[in-house]
């Protein structure tokens, strides 16, 4: 009767309306407890706040002085935006985002901190001579609907790059690097040195290499030879800063809307923009999967930080000797990983950087520290197991509701569900605009239009005519048999390319328009334009586009007519069966039928004997070479079409007329 009173609602599962909803709600509840019991926010990263969650995807760009960042976000943009400075020399000195709002400005850095929708408030720690340095330019952009962008000071040589600039530099970079979806380290093709700034740096960026992409820019200065020297001069300086056996993906391009000076390599640079922005534009789509996948990061690491810190304080004693003790603890402290790894089998990636954390503890009150807490623990591990695998089963099915595809099931789900994150997260799923409008290019000058498969589209002759005089003599040359050559003797032929045989039979599925396992020489000559295609180094398409299909296969390629349904047809009177019939171009319209005019006179009751006579020639028409569809003789059908649906309903007045003149 009173089980409710001992009902325990926290073992049922909760249900989120989306999946940041999930991460707030399990982080406020069950991670937050165990970071704030071991004083994670001083070691490692400051507090998650709801605008963490909800905010767009960031891109953060990194490089030295003049290596095009600026420009970078002007040619992804298409525009200026306000603060900016492009020059030769070192001119961007602050930290800039570019984000998105109706009314263009720039909002500078100590507003920008107490602005409770804006994701910048632990950007307090560094104090007022970063907050001068750091502004937030938001600009009316298509492209900032669904992402926002970081640029940042260009890095210099020398001692000035670590001690003048007033802040720690490198620690904004790593405040960064933890927040942002895409991090694009910038080299320029003439300066490919890495100074000891820029290598501390990217070593900063370390532990984030999944969101790392390496851009050589200005690689249109540089002729062939000279960018594949270029090329392995990078590879080999990123090798000794990366440290990574795996080899780091690095696009090679000219992001500027200027003429290039070399375009030997314009077809070079096409792709590898192409492949960049579209990896760009994939940020909103994966922003959800990159917040859980950092937050599970998050908590792996601050489960280990608090075995460490509850190691430290049961190895302190309680009286005498606790300065002496925390030096001999804090040089130690690679022993007492070891410890901690053996104990509770805990992959060695896990752990905190040794010297950084060594640095931290000389700080702390080791006394102070909070002795292991099995049930906050506990709570995190049951988070991992079980909460996040029920937000990451829920990911696809946002990301379903989230595509153009599926309009229909988006606003109902949008007219369903209340709430502002999760009309954000669907609204920046996919977003369009400046640069990234050339991704999806349907003009004349998109990417790799014309060209390949998609040579000859708008065109009024058939592209394959082109070479086809050639593609005859080899047709001829198989000996045809009634206008057809068999798949052997066709493939005696096509083999001759050396392609592999999967690429050939691909080539024969969407040769055989008519499926009937031979090749006429309409189709014969299609398979070898497919195959010069190939050879050319274009991809072959899933189906055979339209203006591929040879003229005389159009027609027969067209679907049937849908049969529409008479209206009223009389009572005991056949129904006109339409039938698929070839489109014809000339139209002839239906003969006036003579009527004499005695028949409409006194309600038409004269003349009967005249009225039978076109009553029964009416009938005998049905049986006759004229047919009910065309209106037609038999032999004028293969030159003129008439409409079936007036036919029909001349046929129907006709018939009233002549039952109402009896």
């Amino acid at each position: 009767m009173f089980s409710w009173l001992t009902r325990d609602d926290s073992k049922s599962p909760a249900i989120y309306d989306t999946v940041v909803e999930g991460l707030k709600n399990i982080y406020r509840t069950k991670l937050l407890p165990l970071e704030q019991g071991y004083q994670f926010h001083d070691f490692h990263s400051p507090q998650l706040d709801d605008p963490d969650f909800d905010a767009k995807p960031m891109i953060l760009l990194v490089g030295q002085y003049s290596t095009g960042k600026t420009t970078f976000i002007k040619y992804l943009l298409e525009r200026d935006f306000p603060g900016i400075r492009i020059g030769p020399e070192p001119t961007t000195d602050r930290f800039i985002a570019v984000m998105y709002d109706d009314k263009e400005g720039i909002i500078p850095g100590n507003a920008l901190v107490v602005d409770p929708k804006k994701q910048f408030k632990p950007l307090t720690k560094f104090g007022n001579a970063f907050l001068n340095r750091f502004q937030c330019s938001v600009v009316n952009s298509p492209v900032l609907k669904g992402i926002s962008i970081v640029d940042t000071p260009g890095i210099l040589s020398g001692e000035k790059q670590r001690v003048d600039r007033g802040y720690d530099f490198t620690g904004v970079l790593e405040w960064f690097a933890e927040r942002v979806d895409r991090i694009i380290l910038l080299f320029d093709a003439h300066k490919l040195d890495i100074s000891d700034e820029f290598r501390r740096s990217i070593e900063a960026l370390r532990g984030h290499d999944d969101k790392i992409r390496i851009v050589l820019n200005k690689a249109d200065m540089v002729d062939h030879q000279q960018l594949m020297r270029v090329y392995g001069a990078l590879m080999w300086s990123l090798g000794k800063v990366l440290q990574t056996p795996e080899v780091a993906r690095v696009y090679i391009g000219s992001f500027w809307d200027q003429p290039l000076r070399f375009d030997t390599n314009r077809r070079l640079f096409e792709d590898e923009e192409q492949d960049l922005f579209r990896d760009l534009q994939s940020l909103p789509r994966n922003a959800t999967l990159r917040k859980l996948n950092d937050l599970i990061k998050r908590a792996r690491l601050a489960k280990v930080h608090a075995y460490i810190i509850s190691s430290l304080r049961k190895d302190m004693p309680s009286m005498f000797g606790k300065d002496g003790k925390k030096k001999e603890l804090i040089k130690g402290l690679s022993t007492i990983y070891e410890q901690i790894q053996r104990e509770h089998q805990i992959s060695p990636g896990d752990f905190p950087d040794i010297k950084k954390m060594q640095e931290c503890l000389a700080n702390h009150d080791f006394t102070k520290f909070n002795p292991l807490k099995p049930r906050l623990l506990e709570v995190v591990d049951k988070m991992l197991a079980e909460d996040i695998s029920r937000l990451m089963a829920q990911i696809p099915h946002e990301d379903v509701i989230q595509a153009p595809s599926n309009l229909h099931a988006r606003n109902q789900l949008l007219e369903s569900i209340n709430g502002h994150a999760f009309m954000h997260n669907v609204a920046s799923g996919y977003y369009s605009g400046g640069a990234f409008d050339g991704v999806e290019d349907q003009s004349p000058f998109g990417y790799k239009k014309g060209e390949g498969i998609d040579a000859g589209h708008g065109e009024p002759e058939w592209i394959v005519n082109k070479l086809k005089y050639d593609y005859d003599a080899k047709f001829e040359a198989l000996g045809p048999i009634n206008g057809k050559v068999s798949g052997e003797a066709a493939k005696s032929e096509m083999v001759k390319s050396k392609l592999p045989k999967p690429v050939l039979g691909k080539i024969w599925k969407l040769a055989d328009i008519d499926k009937d396992g031979f090749l006429d020489n309409d189709e014969f000559a299609l398979a070898m334009h497919l195959i010069k295609v190939k050879l050319d180094g274009h991809d072959l398409p899933p189906n055979l586009p339209d203006h591929l299909i040879p003229p005389s296969k159009r027609q027969s390629t067209l679907s049937a007519f849908t049969v529409r349904k008479p209206p009223m047809t009389p009572v005991n009177q056949p129904t006109p069966v339409e039938v698929p019939r070839t489109p014809l171009k000339k139209r002839v319209p239906i003969p006036p039928v003579k009527m004499d005019s005695t028949l409409i006179d006194d309600g038409f009751s004269r003349n009967k004997e005249s009225l039978t006579k076109i009553e029964n020639g009416l009938r005998e028409d049905e049986g006759s070479s004229i047919s009910v569809e065309n209106g037609l003789p038999q032999e004028e059908q293969s030159s003129t079409q008439v409409n079936h649906d007036e036919v029909t309903e001349v046929h129907f007045k006709l018939m009233i007329v002549c039952r109402k003149m009896k």
